[in-house]
């Protein structure tokens, strides 16, 4: 499975949800919610992100940042 760029996934190695930034020869790059560094992922290692994933990362960030955890 290659996602589309933009769209949100799930990295099944680590359970990591990340937007979709490209595809780099085999590998889908994948970006944390709210910004970071990319990873690289295996297609095969990806599966796409439920609505309550794509929220629960989200404000899973936002927590951080009110906290001064992140930028």
């Amino acid at each position: 499975m290659k996602p589309p760029v933009g769209s949100y996934a799930v990295d099944t190695r680590t359970g990591a949800v990340g937007r979709v930034m490209g595809h780099e020869g085999p590998y889908v790059q994948l970006r944390p919610v709210g910004g970071g560094r990319e990873w690289d992922c295996a297609p095969d290692s990806l599966r796409a992100a439920t609505t309550i994933e794509r929220l629960r990362a989200a404000t899973a960030y936002e927590n951080a940042r009110s906290r001064g955890e992140v930028p």
